[in-house]
Order: C-alpha cells, then sequence, then structure tokens
C-alpha cells in the first residue's frame, strides 16, 4: 500500500473498537478493488500486486469471518435453535454450518407439530461429513442448543472433542436448554443430567437462565449475590466463560431485566427494560449472538453489551408489532448497528 493508503488505515483505526479488523478493512477496500492494468498483469510488479490483493484478502477474512458449527434444533416454521441462530450470526459477519438435531414443522410452544427427533447417529454423520471436507481445523466456534433426545449430548461431545483435536483453539458454547422458572423443566426428564454431567463439563462457554444455573451447580440463583456464587460453581464443573440470562432478582429495580457475564477477568451485569413478552427462540439468538461476539476477541464486557442491545431491540421490535414469531429478519440491522446502548457494570 502507498503511505496515503497506509495512512487512512490508520485513521480509521484510532477511531475504531477493533483496530486490527479496522486496518485490513480499509487496505482491503482500498487495494482489493483496483483493476490491473492488462499490460501489468504478467510483469513482476503486476504478480506482485495480485499477489498483495489475494494476502490483503486471506488476511481479512482470517479476522473477520470465523466458521462456527452449530448443533441445534431446525423448524420450517418461525424462529427457535438454528433458525434463530444461523442469520444473525451470518449478519454479524461469521460462516456458520448448521447441524439439526431436530425437524420440526413449528416450535413446540404452540402445542402441537409435526416432524420428528433425528438420530444422533444421522447427527454424527453429518458432523462426519463435514470433517471429511477438512473443515475441522477452520472452525473457531461448536454451539450447541435443544438437544431433542437423549442421545444428541454424546454426539455433541464427540463433536467437540475430535474438532478440539484439529483446532485446540475452537470455543464451545453449549446453551444447556432446559426450562425456565415459570414453565419449569420442559425437555425430556433424561437431558438436564446429561448436561450437567457430560456436556457442561467440556464446554468453554455456557449461557443458562438462572433456573438452569441453579439445576445445573444445586446452587439457588435469586439476587446478584447468589447468582454470582452459582456462576462460580459452574465455573468448577469446567466452562470458563459463563453467561446468565434473564436475571429477575427481587431488588432490580421496577421494569428492569438483566444479564450477567463471569469469567476469569471479573463480572459484569448489564441492565435493560423489561418487556412483558416471551417469545420462543430469544434464548437461541442470545446464545449465538453473545457467542458470536465473544469469539472474536474474548471480551466477555463487549460482548455483554452489543448481546443486550440486539435482543432488546429484537424484542422491542416483535413487541410493537405483536408478532407470535420474533422479528429476526426486521431486526437485523440491530445486530450490526443497535440504535440502544446498555451500561455495561464491572461487579466482581
Amino acid at each position: 500500500p502507498s503511505a496515503a493508503e497506509t495512512g487512512a488505515a490508520e485513521s480509521a483505526c484510532a477511531r475504531s473498537t477493533s483496530p486490527c479488523w479496522c486496518v485490513v478493512t480499509t487496505l482491503r477496500n482500498q487495494i482489493t478493488t483496483r483493476t490491473i492494468p492488462p499490460t501489468l498483469r504478467n510483469s513482476r510488479a503486476g504478480r506482485r500486486r495480485q499477489a498483495g490483493k489475494f494476502f490483503i484478502h486471506r488476511l481479512w477474512r482470517k479476522i473477520e469471518v470465523m466458521a462456527i458449527l452449530s448443533i441445534q434444533s431446525h423448524v420450517s416454521y418461525g424462529h427457535v435453535g438454528n433458525s434463530a441462530a444461523v442469520f444473525p450470526l451470518q449478519r454479524i459477519g461469521h460462516e456458520v454450518w448448521p447441524v439439526h438435531t431436530v425437524n420440526f414443522s413449528n416450535h413446540t410452544g404452540y402445542g402441537e407439530w409435526t416432524g420428528e427427533l433425528i438420530p444422533a447417529a444421522q447427527v454424527a454423520s453429518i458432523i462426519d461429513g463435514i470433517q471429511a471436507r477438512g473443515a475441522f481445523p477452520t472452525i473457531d466456534a461448536i454451539l450447541s442448543g435443544y438437544q431433542g433426545g437423549s442421545d444428541i449430548a454424546d454426539a455433541i461431545v464427540d463433536a467437540v472433542a475430535k474438532i478440539k483435536a484439529e483446532n485446540p483453539n475452537a470455543l464451545y458454547a453449549c446453551d444447556p436448554v432446559m426450562g425456565n422458572a415459570k414453565s419449569g423443566c420442559f425437555v425430556s426428564d433424561l437431558i438436564p443430567p446429561l448436561l450437567r454431567d457430560k456436556v457442561v463439563p467440556v464446554a468453554d462457554i455456557i449461557t443458562p437462565n438462572q433456573f438452569e444455573l441453579s439445576y445445573l451447580t444445586g446452587v439457588d440463583a435469586d439476587d446478584i449475590d447468589s447468582t454470582l456464587k452459582a456462576a462460580e460453581a459452574a465455573r468448577k464443573i469446567g466452562p470458563e466463560t459463563i453467561l446468565v440470562t434473564s436475571v429477575l432478582r427481587p431488588d432490580r429495580p421496577e421494569h428492569t431485566i438483566e444479564m450477567i457475564a463471569v469469567n476469569d477477568q471479573g463480572a459484569w451485569k448489564v441492565q435493560t427494560p423489561f418487556l412483558d413478552i416471551k417469545r420462543n427462540g430469544s434464548g437461541d439468538v442470545t446464545a449465538a449472538l453473545f457467542t458470536g461476539h465473544y469469539v472474536r476477541d474474548k471480551d466477555a464486557a463487549g460482548a455483554l453489551a452489543k448481546t443486550a442491545a440486539a435482543v432488546y431491540e429484537l424484542i422491542e421490535l416483535t413487541h410493537a408489532k405483536d408478532s407470535r414469531e420474533l422479528l429476526l429478519i426486521d431486526a437485523q440491522e440491530s445486530y450490526v448497528h443497535p440504535t440502544h446502548q446498555f451500561e455495561v457494570t464491572k461487579i466482581a
């Protein structure tokens, strides 16, 4: 790049919260859009310029685009599981490879649905096929959610082990979907102990709500102190980073709801207005966005802020339009450029 191009990149870097990505993106936009004159294409200078374009493009992809394997349920109508997680992850710039654990017409909250659970052997076969393409070393994160059958746990744990053997830096994020305080447990009785004893111990990140966190740890998560105590108990099981969703502490300000993130660097809380609406799939979007942001720079506080703003705006729009399903597509700009900013406070 010329001195002018380098200066432009440095100027953009100074204004960016992601300097490395910003520099490479600026150079990519300036360099890769150039046309190499035909008279130079076969010359030494032309070959150098073409090689430079290729290098900058590859470096941009490596920094900006990451590959995420998402093992979750699928519905044709509406947005839960992979049908909720994949698009927001793609919208923030990730490559996503979905593997489905169920194939339903719609989510079970309607009380009736068609379709079937996908056998673990078939799930494992799909993952093996991805491995056969030589893709495992390029996977930056594995995300799992609703598991369907109790046999899926082994397929997930096996996939995580195989991927980490080929890429030790890959992160596994588990959304331990079991239920909530209002509805109780809505999965098979076999699922919760498998999550607690087999899946969560191999995870790097988990994203439970307070109800699920209490089950996993045996510690009642109620106020801030008890929720932090439960999060630390969960970290002792295996995960390094805990995102606690839908935190409804008794002493919170009226009409608010919170999320808490905990890892080795500390604990942070974000508070948003409480919208009196429950839509299936909002937790799947939350887990996906937090994982997608966290995997880039391992900044839990930053991922918490971006996730809270995006999910709030998604639910706000869904509520405003009185939609039975999340307005996942309508809210897409909120995933990358949310208009709300909520303060993230360090609490430990």
